[in-house]
């Protein structure tokens, strides 16, 4: 039932957007038609419950650039440090993070990854925009996904997909070497009064860690 309700909500992606099976096959954004790639997974439903129940006080916030295999490490330290509490479903949840640096480091062919590690409850990132890197893999773990839309002009962009949850993302920025760019554009959700909680992971590829700010 919910890789169903996953492919329905993907089947109307915008052009130039790939929806990808398999992790590995996110390397799709190297293609020249591809400007977002879409991994179609559901989160497990005890993943799912645990963390949508967490107080907010104990979601995990960062910004670190370091090595894909630091990660894991950082993120428990990270979870202990946010006193979220220990179980096997935390445990899941800094492999899986760990998981998916390694996976964008070897798609962007990069050895260090920026991890940044948010939690939004506002309209934060509200304007829909295309970042300023080369890619970057976004992925919600609790709450509303990525919001993804082809720019018209000055209307609206459509047609307006909203990323599922858990779902990982990648996307090209304005400093992907290929032109001409793509009209793809993104944004976060707007939720300020709604109460929602999301929980994002982004991730940056960083080739020299020296030149970072």
């Amino acid at each position: 039932m919910q890789e169903t309700l996953l492919r329905n909500v993907l089947q109307n992606v915008p052009t130039g957007v790939s929806v990808t099976e398999m992790a590995e096959d996110l390397s799709v954004i190297h293609r020249h038609d591809c400007a977002a790639a879409i991994w179609n997974r559901a989160p497990m439903p005890e993943f799912q419950s645990w963390i949508d129940g967490l107080d907010p006080e104990v979601l995990p916030q960062v910004r670190l650039i370091l090595r894909p295999d630091a990660v894991q490490r950082s993120v428990t330290h990270l979870l202990d440090s946010a006193q979220t509490p220990p179980c096997a479903q935390r445990d899941r949840l800094g492999e899986d993070i760990s998981a998916l640096a390694d996976l964008f480091a070897r798609i962007m062919r990069v050895r260090y990854i920026r991890l940044r590690l948010d939690v939004v409850q506002t309209n934060a990132c509200r304007k829909f925009h295309i970042d300023a890197v080369t890619a970057r893999l976004v992925c919600s773990y609790r709450g509303l996904g990525t919001q993804l839309g082809v720019m018209n002009g000055n209307a609206e962009p459509q047609p307006l997909v909203t990323v599922p949850t858990g779902a990982p993302v990648v996307l090209r920025g304005t400093k992907w070497p290929e032109y001409p760019r793509s009209d793809l554009v993104h944004r976060s959700p707007p939720i300020e009064g709604t109460g929602e909680t999301r929980l994002i992971v982004v991730l940056d590829p960083v080739i020299d860690p020296d030149m970072e700010i």
